[in-house]
């Protein structure tokens, strides 16, 4: 019997747009810095709704509107937050900060037997543009997310936050901004739900038929997952050789995306790591941080996610994602250093690393891309490598791509949905590493590992434009920053939506 586990996709709170603010709903008022007093005592600037605050508010010491600085009004259920310098990151950073304060404080009113409020309302500046609302709501829905296998009733948590327009903003602008915002919110969620799975649940299969039941409820996204005897039949040998020391069996996810009018457009696939535990295999590895495992297929639930949002958004461009999941064990037949791979279409690797498997399975699945989807455009997503952590740290993704054009566009579509990327070169010189003497390519040469692992994959594009996404550090956190909370940080997810939006505009 598998361990209970919540429903995925959890349930985030609800952004509601409203012209009007609501009688005995927590108001919520922003404030920026302003001037200083003559005995340097901080001082803030409020927003609009400052005077339902009480007039003793005391303005001058407590608040002083710096970003996500949170402040309950006394005697009231009243907030006043600090946003900064207003810039969407600093929305972002604020909401995130304040549905935290007001789930903490939500729950200790319900300890102490007092009604636990669930909704509350932010009284918009005038003027506020699209991205300053699009980080409100990214931080608003996912700054508190919590995933928790546990018996325990769920604490009180927001349910709906109200933003309210006011003179000088146009209430159709916001409405269409919280629409967009709230999908990227969504695949952000579903894509921590999935890399937060403990895998004594999420197997191969949990995995698959999950994403593909999950995924299926859009209309008009088609899903096919594939067991283990197609995969053999089909000759998807890095995927097998992974899987192939696990009781639990690999599968690959298809999701497909074909709206009307999209013939002309170009066809862009979108490959995940689902490696659904990684004990390194006969190459294993320490027991410290293994536990983390769990989430080595944070880019497959990168791009179901992504794929479940360009549905709901109904983007005119055709989108294929595949995601390899394989389970690498440890047991009698498992795959060795030493072995040479199939992967589908022909090519041969020799493995040299076990605990190198993520670049196995994306093999495969790139050469599927190639030789049966005809893609045109090739991205791929995955906790790759450790070099990229070392190298970029943990709040930044590497990213390699063949052309400035691609490159541009990922890079692009981070910066408009708060996920940031730092461009990694394709160094040549390190390309004939890649060979092997006895295959025709040798899985984990010597060089700097996140580049030889991306010169790797790049022997199975086929020439044609591609991205890859590493995401080895900014794919889990250990601390809460900005709409970031511990665990499975859903990373790449709107990066990856906004990129294929960028094709249809």
């Amino acid at each position: 019997m598998r361990t209970p586990v919540p429903t995925v996709p959890s349930q985030l709170p609800d952004v509601e747009v409203a012209s009007a603010p609501r009688r005995g709903v927590p108001l919520v008022v922003a404030a920026q810095p302003g001037e200083r007093s003559a005995d340097g005592a901080g001082r803030a600037s409020l927003g609009p709704g400052a005077d339902r605050l009480p007039a003793q508010l005391p303005i001058a010491d407590e608040v002083t509107g710096k970003t996500g600085e949170t402040y309950p009004v006394p005697g009231t259920r009243h907030w006043v937050v600090g946003v900064g310098a207003g810039e969407p990151a600093d929305w972002r950073a604020a909401a995130a900060a304040l549905v935290r304060a007001f789930d903490a404080r939500a729950e200790a009113d319900q300890r102490a037997g007092r009604s636990a409020a669930r909704a509350a309302q932010v009284l918009l500046p005038a003027g506020l543009t699209a991205d300053q609302v699009t980080g409100l709501v990214l931080g608003a829905m996912l700054g508190d997310y919590r995933y928790a296998v546990t018996g325990k009733a769920r604490p009180p948590r927001l349910r709906t936050l109200h933003l309210v327009t006011g003179d000088g903003t146009d209430p159709a602008q916001v409405d269409t901004a919280v629409r967009q915002a709230a999908s990227w919110a969504r695949a952000t969620g579903l894509a921590r739900d999935l890399a937060n799975t403990p895998s004594n649940v999420k197997d191969p299969d949990w995995l698959a038929s999950t994403g593909a039941e999950v995924a299926g409820r859009t209309a008009g996204l088609a899903v096919t997952v594939r067991d283990e005897t197609w995969l053999a039949e089909q000759g998807f040998g890095g995927v097998l050789a992974v899987g192939g020391g696990s009781a639990r069996p690999p599968r690959l996810l298809e999701l497909t995306w074909r709206p009307r009018g999209s013939a002309k457009a170009p066809h862009l696939v979108l490959v995940g790591k689902g490696i659904t535990f990684d004990t390194g295999g006969i190459s294993i590895k320490p027991a410290d941080g293994m536990h983390l495992m769990r989430t080595d297929m944070s880019g497959g639930a990168a791009v179901i996610a992504a794929l479940r949002a360009v549905a709901e958004l109904r983007l005119p461009v055709r989108v294929t994602g595949l995601v390899p999941c394989a389970e690498n064990h440890v047991s009698g037949s498992a795959f060795r250093p030493g072995d040479v791979v199939r992967h589908y279409g022909g090519q041969t690797t020799e493995v040299t690393n076990t605990d190198a498997e993520g670049r196995m399975v994306l093999a495969d699945a790139l050469a599927y891309a190639t030789r049966q989807l005809k893609a045109d455009v090739l991205v791929d997503v995955a906790t790759l490598t450790g070099a990229m952590k070392v190298g970029l740290g943990l709040r930044t993704g590497g990213l390699f791509a063949s052309s400035d054009e691609l490159a541009g566009r990922v890079a692009a579509a981070g910066a408009a949905v708060g996920e940031r990327w730092w461009r990694m070169p394709l160094l040549d010189e390190h390309a004939e590493a890649v060979r092997s003497e006895i295959a025709d390519l040798r899985q984990c040469p010597p060089g700097p590992g996140g580049i030889t692992a991306a010169l790797f994959l790049r022997e199975f594009t086929a020439g044609l434009p591609w991205a890859h996404l590493d995401i080895a550090g900014p794919a889990r956190a250990e601390q809460p920053y900005d709409e970031v909370t511990p665990g499975a940080t859903g990373f790449a997810a709107r990066t990856l939506v906004e990129l294929v939006a960028s094709y249809a505009r």
